[in-house]
């Protein structure tokens, strides 16, 4: 007899068969994996597609909110410089009226200057004036007061403007009131 043979060689055959069971294990864990696999890569598909359109909303929402903002201040001294309009107006028509009497003349030259300032400060905040007269009627920047007939002039020509509209970037903030030409 051997001295390296157990006494018990039931025992070394039950131990043999766990061995070779727990060496089967990872080829069976293996097998399972590739089954799963597909259902494995479809899901973190799906949520990489998910993590994609999450961050190209935020990217959109971001975009968007920059632009609002710049948007926002480009517009934010609309209001008061719409308030400012009539004052504006009604400067001009003083200045017109003072216009003829000569004994006013120095008043009337400093209150044009004047005028002009404030016409040139309104211009430099992005208010532009919107000059109608002879220009084809458009209702987007015009508003009709009424008609008058002038065979000189193309039918829908502006004649004369009452009141200056103006624009403040590409928004319009008040139209130009005007008298159109209407051909019989």
């Amino acid at each position: 007899m051997k001295k390296n043979q157990d006494p018990n060689p039931e025992e070394n055959i039950a131990a043999d068969a766990e061995k070779a069971q727990d060496s089967t294990a990872p080829v069976q864990a293996a097998a399972s994996e590739t089954a799963a696999t597909p259902d494995l890569q479809a899901e973190v598909e799906k949520y990489r597609d998910a993590a994609l359109r999450a961050a190209a909303d935020l990217e959109n929402f971001r975009k968007r909110m920059i632009r609002e903002k710049e948007e926002a201040i480009r517009f934010a001294n609309a209001g008061i410089l719409e308030k400012l309009l009539p004052i504006l107006d009604n400067f001009q028509l003083g200045l017109d009226a003072a216009s003829s009497d000569t004994a006013a003349q120095g008043i009337v030259s400093g209150f044009s200057m004047v005028h002009r300032q404030l016409g040139d400060f309104l211009i430099s905040c992005g208010l532009q004036p919107i000059d109608a007269a002879g220009q084809p009627f458009d209702p987007k920047l015009h508003e009709a007061l009424g008609h008058e007939s002038d065979p000189a002039q193309a039918d829908g020509v502006v004649l004369r403007q009452t009141r200056r509209g103006y624009k403040l970037a590409d928004r319009l903030i008040r139209p130009s009131s005007v008298i159109v030409n209407k051909l019989s």
